[in-house]
């Protein structure tokens, strides 16, 4: 099950809410070469889109090797973005392997009040991070094991956060998926984003 760390000593909680997009949202995805961190951030700008949202979604510059540290992007606002650049000081943080947290800086300028959002099995609070803001952790690998097979976790990510932000809609993202991923495929992705976004909709 996943677990929100809701009131930690060292934490200051938010609830993020569909009301909170009214201003332009950025994300950070960390991630290893090979675990589909550009296609993340691709899905949930398509699926802001589909809801009738500006959006964004980008690698960071530079060459991908399998396995190393990688990062990709995403915007999405209720207005028009012309901000092309990296994100630096994002509101949301996504962090597709935990063993990145012992070699990157996952939390650098991750903003007051903003949320990171971990494939762990863990408990928040046995990541070891401090923030001023909010954890969240869910097993996407599990969840991407129990429906595809394989560990390709970044469908289930994308569901987790859609149920724990709201900022874009299960519906929206679960179509892109089937868009770009047709038949069986597209299916048991979906089913992955059902049950990573009912796990964190239904935790507390």
């Amino acid at each position: 099950m996943p677990v929100r760390l809701k009131k930690p000593i060292f934490f200051k909680v938010r609830i993020h809410s569909v009301n909170e997009v009214s201003r332009l949202k950025e994300i950070r995805i960390h991630g290893r070469g090979g675990q589909g961190s550009v296609t993340m951030a691709q899905l949930l700008a398509k699926a802001a889109f589909e809801g009738g949202k500006w959006s964004q979604g980008f690698p960071s510059f530079g060459v991908e090797r399998l396995g190393a540290p990688v990062q990709a992007f995403a915007r999405i606002g209720e207005e028009k973005i012309t901000d092309r650049s990296q994100v630096h000081e994002p509101d949301f943080v996504i962090v597709q392997d935990a063993t990145l947290i012992e070699v990157e800086d996952v939390l650098n300028g991750l903003k007051e009040g903003g949320m990171i959002l971990i494939n762990t099995s863990k408990n928040p609070e046995e990541v070891g991070l401090k923030v001023n803001g909010e954890i969240v952790t869910v097993d996407a690998t599990g969840i991407a094991m129990e429906h595809l097979g394989r560990p390709i976790m970044n469908t289930s990510l994308a569901g987790a956060f859609a149920g724990v932000t709201g900022l874009i809609e299960k519906g929206d993202l679960i179509k892109v998926v089937k868009e770009i991923f047709p038949g069986k495929i597209g299916d048991k992705n979906a089913a992955a984003i059902e049950a990573a976004y009912g796990k964190v909709r239904n935790d507390g």
